[in-house]
């Protein structure tokens, strides 16, 4: 999960596939259709399977592989499963003795000095890249290059990660802690990297940058003065109206660093650079861009309500604030008083518009669906995001659960007071048991969906939860109704 999980996929995403070498997939949800969305596209007894964790504690990892270790036992015998198998972890972690006890076939240790989020330099980026047939001597050795122009002995005006993350630092104690990150086709997955980095680096103590990853580019008129643009590309790339918007940006006044990379072999290049820039700006805001204070929070709830299911068979009892057509809406009591205030009532549109009329100028807008993250869904929640922003010149950010826990989620709740977020549940047509535990993968993600609104609306943050009854596709079309109907 998290950075262990994000810069294997910008790779899997970015390099093609090579003739020769598997194909190689990222699975980080626990989200009952997409792990059997993955099941059902792989072959279980051809299939490699990477379990990556640094603490081996990791709920997502350790519920996956105990289900994808089940079925390739059923393929090929429990003798031999272990056989397609591998770990990556810290040393001494509670991962290294299941893999020996059950016999993986190779344990690569990563270093426990590198945070999670800065791992893809190392076994936890490094070790799937090989398996795809990524050439990692060269990913390194262009990556090299980087390194040494960021090294001590470099002056900070000639040093280019210092540069950036002294121009990203800067603009968030100028107010313009919003970074949106533009990143061209050929290597559009970067920002999602780069957004976990970013966010779970420097959103603390009330402070931080709040990346904005996945947003296409809009006219300067959809922007507020809170924003910092980063745009990345390929030499070979040319859009030219990507381009003139970029220039429409700058002659508004808005800040943009324009970098481009030779080609995608030097990606790695990248990964660095924005490594060190990010430590630069946790410096320049004053905290520490090396600890998640808040990750562990979500955590703790999540394990008390998994916990609570294992003993009674069900999660405790909520009641809805408000229950309608095929949409259930949940909150704390402070925030349903102040929603009240603002017009809601008893239906899901005067709910919407009464959150979203609490968004003002410098806040953001977030999404955060605990569903199926598939083409379809992607979409969806892109439309609505672009039409939250395009309307009330907002940063959005449009992000999946459980995966963004270990990403974004430490800015929201740790970060700056500054975002409207609307969680979005749903009920799973098919389940999936784990095999050993009476929590299944529903229930899991309803306990790590439920653990961070809690946190969240402790916090004080400003939260609606919508649970979608019934058919997901119906579901989001009434959400984006919705929506619409508060905008207008």
């Amino acid at each position: 999960m998290g950075g262990s999980s994000l810069g294997p996929e910008v790779l899997a995403q970015t390099f093609p596939h090579k003739s020769g070498f598997p194909r190689l997939h990222v699975l980080d949800s626990t989200d009952p259709a997409q792990v059997r969305a993955m099941e059902e596209y792989v072959d279980i007894a051809k299939t490699l399977f990477i379990v990556s964790s640094k603490s081996g504690g990791t709920t997502e990892p350790n519920v996956m592989k105990d289900y994808f270790f089940d079925r390739v036992a059923k393929a090929i015998g429990k003798d031999k499963a272990g056989h397609r198998f591998i770990a990556v972890t810290d040393p001494g972690s509670s991962l290294q003795k299941v893999a020996i006890k059950q016999g993986f076939a190779r344990i690569f240790y990563g270093d426990p000095a590198i945070g999670g989020r800065y791992s893809v330099l190392s076994p936890f980026g490094l070790v799937p890249a090989a398996a795809a047939g990524i050439d990692v001597r060269s990913l390194l050795g262009h990556t090299l290059a980087m390194v040494r122009s960021c090294g001590a002995d470099v002056p900070p005006q000639e040093n280019p990660g210092v540069q950036l993350g002294l121009a990203m630092g800067i603009a968030g104690l100028e107010g313009r802690d919003k970074v949106t990150i533009f990143a061209s086709p050929e290597v559009a997955d970067f920002g999602a990297w780069a957004e976990q980095l970013i966010a779970e680096s420097t959103g603390k103590d009330g402070k931080g940058l709040i990346p904005i990853e996945g947003e296409t580019i809009g006219d300067a008129a959809v922007y507020g003065n809170d924003r910092f643009f980063i745009d990345l590309r390929t030499e070979a790339e040319h859009d030219a109206t990507h381009e003139a918007k970029l220039a429409a940006l700058e002659a508004a006044g808005h800040p943009v660093v324009r970098i481009v990379m030779k080609s995608i072999d030097h990606i790695g290049q990248e990964f660095f650079r924005f490594e060190i820039a990010t430590a630069v700006a946790g410096s320049i805001l004053g905290i520490n861009p090396f600890n998640q204070p808040d990750v562990e929070a979500a955590k703790i709830k999540t394990r008390e309500l998994t916990a609570a299911f294992e003993k009674t068979g069900s999660l405790p009892a909520e009641q809805p604030v408000v229950s309608a057509d095929g949409v259930e809406l949940y909150t704390d009591t402070q925030n349903a008083q102040e929603l009240r205030r603002a017009g809601a009532n008893g239906d899901l549109n005067s709910w919407i518009k009464a959150h979203l009329s609490r968004s003002g100028r410098g806040d953001y807008v977030a999404l955060l669906a605990y569903i199926e993250r598939d083409g379809d869904t992607i979409d969806a929640m892109q439309a609505m995001r672009l039409k939250l922003r395009d309307a009330k010149h907002l940063a959005t950010c449009a992000e999946f659960g459980p995966r963004f826990l270990h990403s974004t989620g430490q800015a929201y709740k740790g970060g700056p007071d500054s975002g409207v977020f609307l969680q979005v549940t749903t009920d799973d047509s098919q389940d999936l048991p784990v095999p050993g535990q009476k929590a299944s993968f529903g229930v899991i993600k309803a306990a790590q969906a439920r653990g961070d609104f809690d946190v969240l609306t402790e916090r004080g943050r400003r939260a609606l939860r919508v649970h979608l009854k019934g058919d997901l596709s119906s579901g989001l079309a009434a959400l984006d109704a919705a929506i619409s109907a508060a905008l207008n």
